[in-house]
């Protein structure tokens, strides 16, 4: 293999299918779990674990980032996608809480 390059993976590709706040060892998804998809924002990409959550605790959520505009303890907010409830929109970026 010398000479042969790696493919590299970026950071986006990487978080794809994975599930947020899972540990990283086994981030995947789990058959007897509901998940929706967050679509945009910093954590475009991941699976939201939504099996216990209500509509009205859907209509927005707060997730805690490291990776958003506000940095380590920052919140990525999502809210649910009318058209599709199988998925989060991101809305926006949020400092967080002191």
């Amino acid at each position: 293999m010398v000479g042969d390059k790696l493919p590299v993976m970026d950071e986006v590709e990487f978080l794809r299918g994975r599930v947020y706040g899972a540990d990283h060892e086994d981030a995947g998804p789990r058959p007897e779990r509901v998940y929706a998809h967050l679509v945009g924002g910093p954590l475009d990409g991941l699976l939201l674990d939504v099996t216990d959550l209500s509509q009205r605790e859907l209509r927005e959520v707060a997730l805690t980032t490291e990776i958003g505009r506000y940095g380590p303890g920052g919140r990525a907010l999502y809210a649910l996608r009318e058209s599709d409830g199988s998925r989060l929109d991101w809305r926006g970026d949020a400092p967080g809480v002191p």
